[in-house]
């Protein structure tokens, strides 16, 4: 691997990009959780919870889906046909580009945990971006744990 572009502070590109990648996942995750929902205004808090993410530095990208089955079942618990927004609701993907480098984050149930995980799903140098600063990493594709909510 090459060696990273470090700032005066000793921080990478490459670690910028994985920091801003987990802060959208978290605050996303702890802006939203316990906002009810419903069948009918599940498509207008996706957007509402995409356009939030995509205002802040560095977002690419992001889509958020909520899981239909899932709400499905926890409206009908109720007379009032709505729920609280949880965690096994929700598949999350964050694209961040910072100088450089493009991170792929995610948060996305995972069922065998039974719990939210935010997670790293790649990292790699960006082809519109290589022309204009030179290649400070090379592709990393990762697969670790970012956070754990």
């Amino acid at each position: 691997m090459k060696e990273a572009v470090v700032d005066s502070d000793g921080i990478s590109n490459r670690d910028r990009a994985l920091f801003e990648a987990g802060i959208k996942l978290g605050a996303l995750y702890h802006q939203f959780m316990g906002t009810p929902v419903s069948m009918e205004t599940v498509d207008k808090l996706e957007v509402a919870m995409e356009r939030s993410v995509s205002l802040q530095p560095w977002v690419r990208r992001v889509q958020v889906r909520i899981d239909r089955e899932k709400l499905e079942q926890r409206v009908n618990e109720n007379q009032f046909k709505y729920c609280e927004l949880s965690g096994e609701m929700l598949d999350v993907e964050v694209v961040v580009l910072y100088r450089q480098v493009e991170v792929h984050a995610r948060i996305r149930y995972d069922e065998e945990m039974r719990y939210p995980l935010m997670r790293i799903e790649s990292v790699s140098v960006s082809p519109e971006e290589q022309e204009r600063y030179p290649p400070e990493i090379e592709e990393d594709n990762t697969d670790k744990i970012l956070h754990q909510v």
